[in-house]
């Protein structure tokens, strides 16, 4: 199967094919709920299929990623900084090809487009520092001999829901910071 239009190939080098499995659980895409089409909003025309994830595998996604909070929350944050480096870098890489995309796909400009992936690599090099500063605060208490501790604790599984003309962004503004915070992140 391939495209319907030839420059929609570009796809293939962010690993998007003409139909797509929308659920990742667990290391692995699966989905086997209905199939929407992706649109381009400048001339209607179906740029992709994506088959969403059933009731059932969004649960099993749900619970897998609870199970991985338990883990991640233990993980020390300058290396959960360290991973966020890394995605930041993997997003570096692909940053015009993943800007073509969200450009297609929400009718943005190119220019747009890639500083929407732009915002999420920025966030991502703002939240590797942050990773370095959860230390919390010492406060002075009324009672003698007492003193008030401030910590950090992650949440567990934190859910982040994007607006339609900002999809990339806003990920990286939530994400990228529940990250290193510890947590787990659905989008």
């Amino acid at each position: 199967m391939s495209f319907a239009k030839k420059e929609y190939e570009f796809l293939t080098e962010i690993g998007i094919g003409p139909r797509n499995l929308g659920g990742y659980v667990s290391g692995a895409w699966k989905a086997s709920g209905p199939v929407v089409s992706t649109v381009n909003p400048a001339n209607n025309q179906v740029i992709a299929e994506v088959v969403e994830a059933s009731i059932e595998e969004y649960e099993e996604g749900m619970r897998a990623c609870s199970d991985a909070a338990k883990i991640w929350m233990q993980v020390p944050a300058p290396k959960r900084g360290e991973i966020v480096r890394q995605i930041g870098d993997a997003l570096r890489a692909k940053l015009q090809q993943l800007g073509r995309l969200v450009s297609l796909e929400m009718g943005k400009i190119l220019p747009e487009g890639i500083g929407e992936v732009q915002e999420i690599i920025d966030m991502c090099d703002f939240a590797v520092g942050l990773s370095r500063q959860l230390n919390g605060s010492v406060i002075p208490s009324e009672r003698p001999n007492h003193m008030m501790l401030e910590m950090w604790n992650p949440l567990g599984v934190v859910g982040v829901i994007t607006a339609f003309n900002f999809p990339c962004a806003v990920l990286g503004w939530n994400a990228c910071i529940a990250l290193v915070c510890g947590n787990c992140v659905v989008w």
